[in-house]
């Protein structure tokens, strides 16, 4: 099988990627290669279909095929990994070996992990021969819909990225352990702009299940926020009430998962560390002493128990919730599934690595592979009608680290930001740089819509997220970007 292998370019995708009987048989006979204390095997196989197009024309189709397999030797707690993508039987001892040669000079590492006994995992089925089975044809179908679209208005151009694939990743062991989970992905994201330059409109969906896909309510909402966002003009940047989108959202709620691991609060380093009480004011010189030794002996406290935001928040990470789909294992084949780490507004649970379990005494829970907010069966529309004065919000993008402490971000809005007075979307207005954060935003929380899958954060991943109205949003300075 060789490296980076382009495929016919009428094939299907389903073709390419390794079944579980192929992934098992690769991994067993690395493994029976290997003369290591601990071999652990990573195959991933994938075949991805692309089509773009951009000035209303269609620019470029393609697809192709690759696997991976990753090998880590194991001497002690000394380790190394070697990278291939060929899987041909010669390939894959010298993999091996490479990985045994570079392990006995590694030096050891200090959270090394014994490999993971056989695990039980949930069933999750995420993969659709709807788009598994997808050609290049099917995509220029949705593409040339667009373009119908706004070739027939005139004055709109559009440019779209389709992006969909087949899956497969496969992890196993010498001490029995074997996981695989395959799943299918369609992503598309459509921004339509006016010929003067001054609007623009952007719409996007993901699913795992293309015939789920509405793609001519994609077309409407992108055409229809660029004719609306024409000739924006200026308002004062300051604390405005503000509807996210549920793609805005998914950037910002999706960060607070990255600082949800259990080791960065136990170090005092998150915004889930509770802060420590200072002594009394009428302490004795004395006192406080012993009541600072006792608190650094105790370490860091967290908030959990705690409640951090708004009781309408919930917030968890569960692989058979049928709009997440997500793998039920995580890097080290560790089982995952369902975690609750906000329940209506309280911190549950933060995620513990295998090695800061052992640690701590605690049950290791792993890392979560999908992320979703609970929502309500308000609609955009609805919290539109329900504001008096506010800001809607497409999207954001370039979110960048202010504060970890506070999780406080700084970011754009752009494709589609409007203000809203007496219930209705009155005039297209200039993008706005804020600063805030996910934490405060779901504390001054007004109203929830309705959860969806959405097609493109940052940080990627599965992500499903309702629209939501806020009140005291930060916004602090006027962009020119469209």
């Amino acid at each position: 099988m060789s490296p980076h292998r382009l495929i016919d370019h009428d094939a299907s995708p389903d073709a390419a990627v390794l079944s579980s009987d192929d992934c098992q048989r690769i991994a067993e006979k690395a493994i029976k290669l290997s003369k290591a204390d601990a071999c652990e095997v990573q195959l991933g196989s994938n075949a991805t279909g692309n089509t773009r197009f951009a000035a209303n024309q269609m620019s470029t189709s393609g697809m192709v095929a690759d696997v991976g397999l990753v090998v880590q030797s194991s001497y002690g707690a000394k380790h190394a990994v070697v990278v291939t993508n060929e899987l041909t039987d010669e390939a894959i001892e010298r993999c091996v070996r490479q990985s045994e040669a570079l392990a006995k000079l590694a030096p050891e590492d200090p959270e090394a992990m014994p490999p993971l006994g056989a695990q039980t995992y949930l069933p999750v089925n995420a993969y659709f021969e709807s788009t598994a089975a997808l050609t290049p044809g099917d995509r220029a179908k949705v593409a040339l819909a667009a373009l119908k679209k706004t070739r027939g208005a005139g004055d709109l151009l559009a440019a779209g990225f389709i992006l969909t694939s087949a899956n497969s990743t496969a992890l196993a062991n010498n001490k029995g352990l074997y996981a695989y989970y395959r799943n299918t992905s369609a992503n598309y994201q459509l921004t339509v702009r006016t010929s003067d330059g001054t609007g623009s409109g952007w719409a996007g969906v993901d699913d795992q299940d293309w015939s789920k896909i509405d793609f001519d309510a994609v077309h409407e909402r992108a055409v229809q926020k660029a004719m609306l966002s024409r000739n924006p003009v200026a308002i004062e940047p300051g604390r405005y009430t503000v509807i996210f989108e549920a793609q805005a959202v998914g950037d910002l709620v999706q960060l607070i998962a990255n600082y949800g691991d259990a080791r960065s609060a136990d170090e005092g380093r998150s915004p889930f560390t509770k802060p420590a009480a200072p002594p009394p004011k009428d302490a004795t010189p004395a006192q406080r002493d012993s009541i600072m030794k006792a608190m650094r002996a105790a370490g860091p406290q967290t908030k959990i128990g705690e409640k951090i935001m708004d009781e309408r928040v919930t917030i968890f990470a569960d692989p058979q919730d049928p709009q997440l789909l997500s793998q039920p294992f995580d890097g080290d084949g560790l089982a995952v599934g369902r975690q609750v780490f906000i329940d209506k507004g309280v911190l549950k649970e933060l995620y513990y690595s295998r090695y800061w379990a052992k640690k701590m005494g605690k049950q290791p829970t792993g890392a979560p592979q999908g992320i979703k907010m609970a929502g309500a069966a308000a609609s955009v529309d609805d919290l539109i009608k329900s504001t008096d004065r506010g800001v809607l919000v497409t999207r954001l993008w370039y979110l960048r680290e202010v504060d970890p402490r506070t999780i406080l971000y700084t970011g754009l809005t752009r494709d589609g930001t409007f203000l809203i007075e007496g219930g209705k979307i009155s005039k297209a207005i200039h993008n706005f740089r804020f600063n805030d954060s996910p934490l405060f935003m779901l504390n001054n929380l007004e109203m929830l819509g309705k959860s969806e899958r959405v097609a493109g954060t940052e940080q990627g991943g599965d992500v499903v997220m309702p629209s939501i109205k806020v009140k005291d949003f930060n916004f602090t300075s006027l962009s020119d970007a469209v």
